[in-house]
Order: C-alpha cells, then structure tokens, then sequence
C-alpha cells in the first residue's frame, strides 16, 4: 500500500499543485490508516470502519477525524480511477460532520469601546469598515477608492468566487472616510504613490491582511477579548438580527451563497438572549 500511496502523494503534487504541507499532511493521513492495513486489495468498508472508531477511541479532535477520512476518500477514490483497484472500498463512506460551533462576537459598548480608543483616521476607517459593513478582511484590504461612494452610500466589495456585492455605509463609517480622503491624498503626493487601493499607511505603504489583524487583535486586548477581524463581521451580522433585520437580507450583506450559514447567527441571538434571561433570574 505504501508504494501506491507514493504514486498519490506524486500526483497531488505534480497534477493537482497541492503545496509541501498539504502533501505532508496527506501522508501522515495515509501513512496512519496503513499501519494496520498494508494489504491494500483487501481493504474493505469495514476495515475503514474499524479505523474510524479506533480515531474515536484514541480520543481524536472531530477536526482530525474528518481530515483523515476526507484523506482516505481522495486516496481511494483516485486508485479507482487509476484503475489500481476494481471497486472504491470509500464509495459509500459518510464524512464525519463537525460539531457546529457559533461565531465569537462582541457587545455594541466593546465595539464602542475600540472605536472611541486612540484610534488613528486609517485605523478608525478599518474598524468602521469591518464592523459597519461586515466586511471580510481579504475584502476590506482589497477594496478600491472607486468601490467607495460617499454620496449615495454604499460600498461595493468583491467576496468568494468574486461575488460582487453592494453595501451601505453607516454615517459613523461615511464621516471617517471624508476625514480620511484628504489623508490619503496627501500620502499619495508624499509618497510619489500610483495607486487605486482605498487604504494607505502614514508610511506610504499598502494596508495588507496582517496590518488589519494585528490592528484588531491589539484593540481586543483593549477590551480583554481575544479578538480577530471577522469578529467584528460575526458581530455585525448578530447586532443586525438582534435589532430585528431580515435573515435573507444579512444573508445579502454578508455575501453567502447559502442561508444556512447566515442563520448560524440566530443562534448566536437566542444564546445571548438566554445568558442575558439566567443572569437577570438568577435562583
């Protein structure tokens, strides 16, 4: 089995791109599952099945459980097409879901805190930005000057799959970026700059990723939260159905191309709204 699985980790990486660690992490996976089945031509669903209940038994994360069967299945998958083996013992192999957790987010008075901190202009635009329109931070770094109109509003943004999307700004958001304009424009001819990118630091360089979370993670500790751009994102989404919104429309917001996702932060609602209900009732 061994030589097999070399001939698909040579395939992830020559056919498919798959990176150093990917590859890694697949033979680990692999490599893990072929030390009790070497024989690979008889392997069948049980034997995958006794292997998943030994994953369980060894008290693995769900992560990791679901990671090494969705390794097993790509493997055995492949060695069917290869025309390596006749049937695909995995065919019928069900993925392990994970156990649903809810998005961390923040009250309203901590994303009021971190706004009225000494915030600089570029840095009181990004939290505006992330919060107010519930950008993700790959968008907010991406966002153009042009995707900005102050007159009617709104923001366009490019999501997953280049999804576009149309968001209003809050007033906040709008009043910050009329203080920021001008700042900006003054970098670019400091700078001797060329550039279409909405945010530019005093040093003249381009607001990437990074710059964003380590901006929001040092506010967080402001407020003694451990805290990441898309908690400001999660929170936007909870405050607006808390405040009665429409889920298709924060769905629309958000940019998901399923409601399911979007409805994860009712229940985000309906937990804080009953910590809130045992806190105030307390026996």
């Amino acid at each position: 089995m061994y030589e097999v699985i070399s001939q698909y980790l040579e395939y992830l990486e020559l056919e498919k791109g798959l990176s150093n660690n990917t590859i890694e992490a697949y033979r680990r996976d692999l490599y893990d599952f072929a030390e009790d089945n070497a024989e690979l031509f008889s392997i069948g669903r049980n034997d995958l099945n006794l292997y998943i209940r030994k994953l369980k038994e060894r008290k693995l994360a769900p992560s990791s459980i679901i990671r090494k069967v969705a390794s097993l299945r790509g493997f055995f998958k492949w060695a069917t097409s290869m025309n390596i083996l006749e049937k695909n013992p995995a065919s019928t192999l069900e993925q392990p879901k994970a156990p649903q957790r809810l998005p961390k987010v923040i009250s309203l008075k901590e994303i009021e805190e971190i706004l009225h901190s000494d915030l600089t202009i570029i840095q009181s635009v990004i939290v505006e930005l992330l919060y107010s329109c519930g950008l993700r931070v790959s968008e907010l770094a991406n966002l153009k000057i042009s995707d900005i109109d102050i007159n009617s509003k709104y923001v366009r943004c490019f999501g997953k799959g280049s999804k576009e999307r149309i968001i209003p700004i809050g007033g906040k958001a709008i009043e910050k970026l009329k203080q920021y304009f001008p700042e900006r424009d003054m970098l670019l001819r400091k700078f001797n700059l060329s550039t279409k990118k909405l945010l530019v630091l005093s040093t003249g360089r381009i607001v990437n990723r990074q710059d964003i979370y380590n901006l929001i993670h040092a506010r967080g500790k402001l407020i003694h939260k451990n805290i990441s751009p898309h908690t400001l994102r999660h929170s936007f989404a909870t405050h607006l159905l808390e405040n009665g919104a429409d889920l298709r429309v924060v769905q629309e917001l958000l940019g998901h191309s399923d409601v399911s996702t979007t409805q994860l932060y009712t229940h985000i609602s309906k937990k804080r709204l009953k910590d809130v209900y045992f806190s105030i009732n307390k026996v």
